[in-house]
């Protein structure tokens, strides 16, 4: 039986004050036909055993992404280290809701004051919150806070290559405010063109590294114009990148973004995830999000609170830097185990594995009749845009047919590259027998059709 805490006297009193006699005498404006009569026509449940049995045939439909999968764009697979798992999964961190008592959640806000000082060192900046709802999110958010920086500007410019599910969260955001949104279009390498879009008016730049094609931006030439007129400069990156690329701050980033999903969570159909945010010091105070801070007690002891709250918006209402005063938690937790567990040299690792696949695989397809790179082979981190003799979709069936998952067919996020256009994904978990087997499926194609 469902619990409902409400007693027939308390109906009665709801009731009495609404005006009416009977619950039913709520739903009169529904005509009587369409009205519910009796019970739902629900078969008797399973037992456990046959729900068992049912389940697994459901989920065997599903494709594998044990036998190789080449889809990235945004969510990738990567090795998540069994303490991950475990740590996150103890009753203390799983039950827990808020850390708004520092004196009942030392043990949470101490891993949150751990991870902010994780994705400050990531990201080469000063300081970083206890994340955000996920990459998208961050991005936005980021936007905001950069034209609260300058606020008599409202000429917002986002590069093409910026992910497509941020860029509609962006448009969401924005579609009411004052602020223009200015598109940068991508040259013919790939990377951002920002010519004759930085102007007096320019609020904010925000570009993805590697961009959405797997393209390596010029973030050094991006930050330096930005900064010469006068904006704030924003960089969306890939955190397992970083691990060998370098990080926003390095390259003058006033704000680095990211989405985390890479750092320790699986795929899952596209989530969940949680955000990265990190800015300089001077931004603290425009920066959205929870920020924890160290302290001591009455007595001199080491702890830990949420701090700078004067910013959101529980306590300044409507003049508050974001609406955003909470997060993905539990998810962002297993990204400061997994970063814990890994540390620099296992981050470095995991990139050079990504890399190293991603050469491998560029060099054998590329050498394949009709196939090609379109951005060349050293422009990429671990994904790549492949043209093919045929529809990126018709390929993505041979490749499915084999028992592998294939790329993303790119013609309805870039119509411009056409509708042959594939990107492929490579991390270290794809292993040198499934690039082949990539490959050889790939060469069936090829010999399909004459050479141009």
């Amino acid at each position: 039986m469902p619990f409902i805490q409400n007693t027939d006297s308390d109906r009665a009193e709801m009731l009495a004050a609404i005006g009416v006699q009977k619950v039913e005498d709520l739903f009169e404006q529904i005509p009587a036909e369409l009205r519910l009569k009796g019970s739902l026509p629900i078969d008797a449940g399973l037992s456990e055993n046959e729900l068992r049995a049912e389940v697994a045939e459901l989920a065997s439909w599903n494709s594998s992404m044990e036998k190789g999968c080449f889809l990235g764009a945004g969510m990738y697979r990567h090795f998540i280290p069994t303490v991950v798992d475990s740590l996150q999964s103890r009753h203390e961190f799983v039950t827990a809701y808020t850390p708004y008592q520092p004196e009942g959640s030392q043990g949470t806000l101490t891993v949150f004051f751990e991870f902010q000082t994780m994705v400050a060192e990531l990201m080469g900046m000063e300081i970083a919150n206890a994340s955000m709802y996920d990459g998208c999110s961050a991005a936005t958010e980021a936007v905001i806070m950069a034209c609260n920086l300058v606020r008599k500007r409202k000429k917002v410019v986002v590069s093409r290559g910026v992910h497509p599910h941020t860029r509609r969260t962006l448009e969401t955001y924005l579609r009411w405010s004052e602020l223009e949104v200015v598109e940068a279009p991508l040259g013919s390498d790939g990377t951002t063109n920002l010519e004759g879009l930085l102007d007096d008016q320019t609020c904010s730049v925000l570009v993805q590294n590697p961009n959405t094609l797997g393209v390596i931006e010029d973030l050094d030439g991006i930050a330096a114009k930005t900064k010469e007129a006068g904006g704030i400069s924003i960089c969306s990156c890939y955190p397992t990148s970083l691990g060998i690329l370098k990080s926003p701050g390095e390259a003058g980033f006033d704000i680095a973004v990211g989405d985390g999903q890479c750092l320790g969570t699986a795929p899952a159909f596209g989530g969940p995830s949680f955000g990265l945010f990190a800015c300089a010091q001077k931004h603290v105070r425009k920066m959205p999000g929870r920020i924890v801070g160290e302290t001591v007690d009455s007595q001199g002891r080491r702890g830990f609170a949420l701090t700078f709250q004067a910013r959101e918006q529980h306590i300044r209402r409507e003049k508050a830097s974001s609406n955003i005063c909470t997060n993905n938690a539990l998810i962002a937790l297993r990204g400061a185990i997994y970063m814990a567990a890994a540390g620099p040299d296992g981050l470095a690792e995991v990139a050079n594995h990504s890399l190293a696949k991603a050469q491998y695989a560029s060099k054998a397809l590329s050498s394949l009749a009709n196939f090609e790179l379109i951005f060349g082979e050293s422009s990429h981190f671990n994904e790549f845009v492949l043209r093919c003799p045929i529809p990126a979709a018709e390929v993505n069936r041979a490749i499915d047919s084999s028992g592998m998952i294939g790329g993303l067919d790119l013609s309805s996020w870039y119509p411009e590259l056409g509708d042959n256009a594939l990107l492929l994904a490579f991390t270290e978990l794809t292993t040198r027998e499934q690039i082949d087997r990539l490959v050889s499926t790939l060469s069936n194609i090829a010999t399909a059709i004459p050479v141009a």
